[in-house]
């Protein structure tokens, strides 16, 4: 008989918060996840978390409050607001960065103020990392870590699609899931973490319900957000709230070189919060930078109606350097271009006059000596200057966040359609509606995760450990007869449960009965399982160790040959990556890979990934070296 567990399915950064919470609390957990590698959308943040009222605000000495978070946040749910869930929201966001910082050693000691914000409170770290890849990267690395050193109470599988989640009356049971090709049910209670719906594309749509006038638009978001666990508690009976609140966001960078493209990279709400310019084909703004992000994007199609688009992102050289990561990081990707202000006026065609007549009038409203027409209060990185330097990109609307979701408590408790909680079931992350309302505000998407994802895992713990002390573990263990429990006071933590005829188990083996950890061991996830395993069985895990790069060489002029999406090489830090066959495993989508086809990608690489990753998670698509060049590969 498997011990009490807590089952997470998904592995994003709410999903890995909620397993962590877990862990610390006592708790064994069993992380699922349908994809090859965790994350999720949570990878793709790029402004940061945010928090009021933080170690790093104060030492900034920075004005703000938590109540003042509290009603920017209510100011933008409108008529959506949920008070309560607001409340737990912006509460506890300061103990949720420095839940960061001092559990995982995140570096969150840059702030900036995005739009919607009264005050500077979106952190991000001086590291080379997008802010959602940073930490979410870590909270990865420290389950991988536990897996390998705590087996016992921390299991992993990839590649599981859970299917339903099961129930007998109100009370949840566990779930169902696909793993290769078959199907396998799990006891527990479980915290759903699956993410939104703005890739939900497909038969069974819930954009295309909800919202269909979204449905052509580009998305931002991997593919594996189809709103699966939505589909999954509807099926049982769950509440869903504010489902046609579907966020677009005003600034998906346009690829020149593919823009009708369904997937687009996101620009980050900190450029404009540094202090870039939206521009029409005029050379003339047409909103407040800063306003709310369905403000931003109402306007931007206002300017399509009257034939002012395209529209561009413009970042004087001041910002720029503010945000050289970004920069560079776009730029590598062919998705921005660095050009003198002479040439942003003939990319545009306005002309430089017109050009310059927006800049000075621009400088002149940050001064206070005329009114901003839009309403725009907060200005950085100034003056703008015709003679100046600037990187520019070309933006469209494209579906970033789901704001609708399945109806919750302030406990992440998953409501019925009494309006009161199922027993054993959270959800938390995108998953969860009625957090942000009509609106979210940037820099709340990761906050939300961490916030929700440390709430579920709280409750679901509590709920493991009163169900233990009870002998409600579950209904076949009811059947068992009386229980009786023996805290050993020699092991913390360890308690012996004694069935009514005299036979014991105990409460600290294996999160997972024989099929599951074989499943893990099998599964693509990092299992490291050494304590349980048959020394005579081949280990199928992600044991760096024997990591060998192939002598095979090739030359650049060879691996630019490659450079088609049913032939694809790429080279990294000397080695030689064919992933053709790897395109729908790679975490950041096949499109993140489309931009460096036959090419040399190594600094592009390194501003995103530790070097670990390839021998740990991409092995077996490692086919050579580089002529000519030394691999330098750290690991």
């Amino acid at each position: 008989m498997p011990a009490p567990r807590v089952i997470v399915v998904g592995g994003g950064l709410s999903g890995l918060s909620a397993a962590h919470t877990i862990y610390l609390n006592g708790g064994n957990v069993l992380l699922l996840d349908k994809n090859n590698f965790f994350g999720g959308n949570s990878t793709k943040a790029t402004s940061g978390i945010n928090g009021a009222l933080t170690r790093t605000q104060v030492d900034a000495k920075i004005g703000d409050s938590v109540k003042q978070f509290y009603e920017d946040t209510l100011k933008s749910a409108r008529d959506k607001a949920r008070p309560d869930l607001i409340k737990v929201l912006t509460y506890q966001s300061a103990s949720a960065v420095e839940w960061l910082q001092d559990v995982f050693n995140l570096d969150l000691t840059l702030v900036s103020r995005l739009g919607g914000h009264s005050f500077p409170r979106t952190h991000r770290g001086h590291d080379a990392k997008f802010p959602g890849m940073a930490i979410t990267y870590a909270l990865m690395q420290r389950l991988e870590e536990l897996v390998e050193s705590d087996p016992d109470r921390v299991q992993v599988i990839k590649k599981a699609k859970v299917t339903s989640i099961n129930k007998e009356g109100n009370t949840i049971t566990g779930c169902t899931y696909e793993f290769g090709g078959e199907s396998h049910t799990v006891e527990g209670s479980v915290v759903l973490a699956t993410g939104g719906y703005a890739a939900d594309f497909g038969e069974t749509s819930l954009l295309k319900k909800w919202r269909p006038d979204t449905f052509h638009l580009s998305s931002t978001n991997g593919t594996h957000a189809t709103g699966d666990g939505h589909k999954m508690l509807m099926a049982i009976g769950a509440n869903d709230i504010d489902m046609d609140k579907v966020q677009v966001h005003p600034t998906g960078l346009v690829d020149p070189k593919d823009p009708d493209s369904k997937w687009k990279f996101l620009a980050a709400e900190a450029l404009r919060g540094e202090g870039g310019l939206l521009l029409n084909s005029k050379g003339q703004r047409f909103s407040d930078e800063l306003g709310h992000r369905d403000y931003v994007s109402g306007e931007m199609w206002k300017e399509k109606e009257a034939k002012r688009w395209p529209i561009r992102l413009v970042l004087n050289s001041k910002a720029s350097n503010v945000l050289d990561f970004h920069t560079r990081h776009y730029s590598g990707r062919g998705l921005m271009k660095k050009m003198s202000g002479a040439e942003l006026a003939k990319e545009i065609g306005c002309g430089e006059d017109a050009l310059s007549k927006t800049f000075n009038e621009y400088n002149e409203i940050a001064d206070g000596k005329r009114k901003d027409p839009f309403g725009k209060k907060y200005f950085h990185n100034l003056p703008f200057d015709i003679n100046d330097n600037f990187h520019v990109a070309v933006m469209e609307p494209v579906l970033h966040f789901t704001m609708g979701g399945i109806e919750i408590n302030d406990k992440a408790e998953v409501l019925n359609g009494e309006h009161k909680p199922f027993e054993g079931l959270y959800a938390c992350g995108e998953l969860a509606g009625g957090v942000h309302g009509a609106n979210r505000l940037g820099g709340s998407s990761l906050l939300g995760c961490v916030v929700y994802g440390r709430v579920a895992g709280n409750s679901a713990s509590q709920y493991l450990f009163q169900k233990v002390l009870t002998g409600g573990v579950s209904s076949a263990q009811h059947r068992l007869g009386q229980i009786s429990l023996h805290i050993d006071p020699s092991t913390p933590g360890k308690i012996s449960v004694e069935w009514g005829k005299g036979a014991v188990a105990d409460s600290t083996p294996s999160v997972g009965d024989e099929k599951t950890t074989s499943q893990a061991q099998k599964s693509a996830a990092p299992v490291m399982n050494g304590k349980n395993e048959d020394p005579g069985k081949q280990k199928d895990t992600n044991d760096i160790s024997n990591f060998k790069v192939p002598e095979q060489e090739f030359s650049l002029d060879e691996v630019a040959k490659h450079n088609k999406k049913d032939d694809l090489w790429i080279a990294v830090k000397g080695v030689v990556l064919d992933v053709t066959n790897w395109l729908d495993e790679h975490p950041g989508g096949p499109q993140a890979l489309f931009s460096h086809m036959g090419k040399d990608a190594s600094e592009e690489f390194a501003m995103l990934h530790d070097d670990e990753v390839i021998p740990k998670y991409a092995a077996g698509i490692v086919i050579g070296r580089v002529q000519g060049q030394e691999v330098c590969l750290e690991y």
